[in-house]
């Protein structure tokens, strides 16, 4: 026989002897597939808070850019998160535009909106779509309370927080006169509301209540109103770039009373927004959230990694948002699906997640459980904390 025919057909039955081998061992598992999952995001990053907003979503973007780094799989399979963001100007009606227009690119869950106006109108968009809704920063009462199934929120509403506030200002500030302002939007009036409610049912003594909008900037009219009333503590329901302004003219007419608010004005800008205005231990204001002892020592390995990535500190909401995209990823993989459907119903069972924020635990109205608070002052133009209260 032919040398080179004898060597070709043994190499032919080695060939044939080894892929018999092979159909003979257990197959090894093939690298799981990677699948793109949409989560939307939505706030302000345009108009008078879109400091704000952006804050929001960069807290997005670190979660989502953490989890791609750590590899996320669900139901065997590699799953690559994609944020897709929106720009909702803190207006409603661009708001339900923009939620529409993330049902419309069927994403798998949204975070957001951060004010309480857009996220109430957005929320029935989800509803209708079966798209979980998660909101870092949204605490009118009323948003949760629609009977949603798809809406939760990540921190304390206005009742806690109003209410909490307004028993301060009696009992800590020993308030006798006062006054409230509110910009008319649904966070700003309702927390305004609770405000007034609880202070009332500690004895406290309303002297005036005024209102203005989330764009003015001339507030002598109404302070003016207000001064004649001698007010010891006045209360705005509202954000910090209208409560900065709102300080300096108070400044400019001799107003030295207490300035309280929500979490709105007690962001890290209030001080540069308000300037030379802002006083040592003049504000009192209270951010939804707030963490203890060993818990904050990962709310500050947060804000480190926040500012290793973009160069900047954490105004707000950002590790609410954070906690809030973790929160809807651990859902999809406890469920096994990333399918809004299948997920949804484990999300809201959530209970005892550890988060950056704390522990979070949704009850039955998707509110969660045992909101913490943290009241803060300023000093030296630096927040500093007071308490944090539950």
């Amino acid at each position: 026989m032919n040398t080179s025919l004898t060597l070709s057909l043994t190499l032919i039955a080695a060939a044939t002897l080894v892929a018999c081998g092979k159909k003979e061992e257990a197959p090894k598992a093939a690298a799981p597939s990677e699948v793109v999952v949409k989560i939307g995001h939505v706030g302000p990053v345009s108009g008078a808070i879109a400091h704000l907003g952006k804050d929001n979503e960069n807290g997005a973007r670190l979660a989502i850019d953490e989890l791609n780094a750590t590899g996320v799989i669900i139901d065997g399979k590699k799953v690559k998160f994609e944020l897709i963001a929106e720009d909702d100007a803190a207006d409603p009606k661009q708001g339900t535009a923009v939620a529409q227009k993330l049902v419309d690119q069927k994403v798998s869950g949204v975070v957001g909106h951060l004010n309480s106006g857009t996220s109430i109108p957005a929320s029935k968009i989800y509803s209708d779509a079966g798209i979980p809704q998660i909101t870092p920063s949204s605490t009118n009462p009323k948003l949760t309370r629609q009977g949603f199934k798809t809406t939760f929120r990540v921190v304390a509403d206005d009742v806690h927080l109003g209410g909490t506030l307004g028993r301060y200002a009696v009992d800590e500030l020993k308030g006798k006169a006062i006054a409230i302002i509110d910009d008319r939007t649904a966070y700003g009036q309702g927390v305004a509301d609770e405000f007034e409610k609880a202070a009332k049912a500690a004895g406290g003594n309303i002297v005036g209540r005024e209102f203005t909008n989330d764009k003015a900037t001339d507030f002598m009219p109404i302070l003016t109103k207000l001064q004649g009333k001698k007010p010891d503590v006045v209360f705005f329901g509202g954000m910090d770039a209208v409560g900065g302004p709102m300080l300096k003219q108070m400044l400019s007419l001799g107003m030295s009373a207490k300035f309280m608010g929500g979490d709105g004005i007690c962001t890290n800008e209030l001080p540069k927004l308000a300037g030379a205005a802002l006083k040592d231990d003049q504000v009192v204001c209270a951010e939804a959230g707030g963490v203890e002892g060993n818990a904050k020592q990962a709310m500050d390995q947060f804000g480190e990694r926040f500012k290793k990535r973009f160069n900047d500190d954490v105004k707000l909401y950002a590790p609410y948002v954070y906690d809030a995209v973790q929160v809807m990823v651990a859902a999809m993989v406890k469920a096994e699906s990333t399918d809004p459907a299948k997920y949804l119903p484990v999300l809201a069972k959530t209970e005892g997640y550890q988060g950056v924020t704390g522990t979070i635990s949704f009850d039955e109205k998707g509110d969660i459980k045992n909101g913490a608070l943290t009241l803060y002052t300023f000093k030296g133009g630096a927040r500093q904390a007071i308490a944090v209260k539950r």
